[in-house]
């Protein structure tokens, strides 16, 4: 039987689609997001009137735990603010004991005489070097020293902003080495490439990463709100899976609206997803309950 030109040149499309087919599977499905349980280990308060809309949004998104920490000395009232909060909401805040100054010359004592009260499961968030606050510290000076000697005496982690470059991170990798009892948690990554924060890790076992703020609406990102997470970042997390926390970093009345908490949070769990799931339940959860001392 003769084929007609149309009907061989179907069956050659046909035969041509049939081995496209048996030889590049389909494309895998996206990886479901994270569902576990999660802390957010660091955020902030702008005053007490957001604190109602984001518990809301904890429990619409299954946050067991937020760490509620200073702003560098910006607001004179974060002692207060996170004490109202924990008092009004015991079951769900951890509070940070805040460190408005690292370099004065009384802000150990300050610091000793809060922690004492055994309330605080962390403090800070000390800026160390902030490029938009013209902020660039000493990390070898005295008095931060001190700062991180109480805090190694009471066993909590002190959280620092500082935005890393060569010579911050020299001085970071000084101050780690002068005071090895200290747990230093770098905030939104110092800023910084996968490949310095590898090296640091490695070389000091008293520094842990959280990946607060680096969501889609800030520089540096993890990720864009709907993109894959970094290879690279992903590559390190799992990698060094129980050295990194996560944490939303609300900060700005703005970000507490419903639908961007919302987003935010959703956003979290979906690029928690992508990592293998032993590992985005540690960084999620278990190495912030631990580091804590929630457990």
């Amino acid at each position: 039987m003769r084929l007609s030109r149309g009907s061989a040149a179907l069956l050659i499309a046909l035969g041509l689609g049939l081995a496209i087919a048996l030889t590049c599977p389909e494309p895998s499905p996206a990886q479901a997001p994270y569902r576990g349980p999660l802390i957010d280990a660091h955020s902030h308060l702008p005053n007490l009137q957001v604190l109602d809309a984001y518990v809301d949004a904890m429990k619409r998104n299954n946050v067991a735990r937020v760490l509620l920490l200073g702003v560098g000395g910006v607001q004179k009232q974060d002692v207060e603010w996170i004490a109202a909060a924990a008092k009004r909401y015991p079951d769900r805040i951890i509070q940070a004991a805040p460190i408005p100054d690292p370099l004065s010359p009384a802000q150990a004592d300050k610091l000793d005489a809060l922690l004492a009260s055994r309330r605080y499961r962390a403090a800070g968030e000390v800026h160390i070097r902030q490029v938009s606050r013209r902020i660039d510290r000493r990390t070898d000076d005295p008095a931060f020293g001190q700062v991180l000697e109480v805090a190694a005496k009471h066993g909590v982690p002190v959280a620092i902003h500082a935005e890393l470059t060569a010579e911050a991170a020299r001085g970071l990798e000084t101050a780690l080495q002068a005071h090895p009892k200290a747990m230093l948690i770098l905030a939104h990554g110092g800023s910084a490439e996968p490949p310095v924060l590898e090296g640091l890790l490695g070389r000091h076992a008293n520094l842990m990463v959280d990946l607060s703020g680096m969501h889609y609406l800030r520089t540096p990102k993890l990720a864009s709100e709907t993109g894959p997470l970094d290879p690279a970042w992903k590559a390190l997390i799992e990698k060094l899976p129980d050295r990194f926390l996560m944490g939303i970093d609300v900060w700005a009345p703005r970000l507490f609206e419903p639908a961007t908490l919302n987003r935010l949070i959703e956003w979290t769990r979906r690029i928690l997803g992508e990592l293998r799931p032993e590992v985005a339940e540690k960084v999620a959860y278990k190495n912030a309950a631990r580091l804590f001392r929630l457990e």
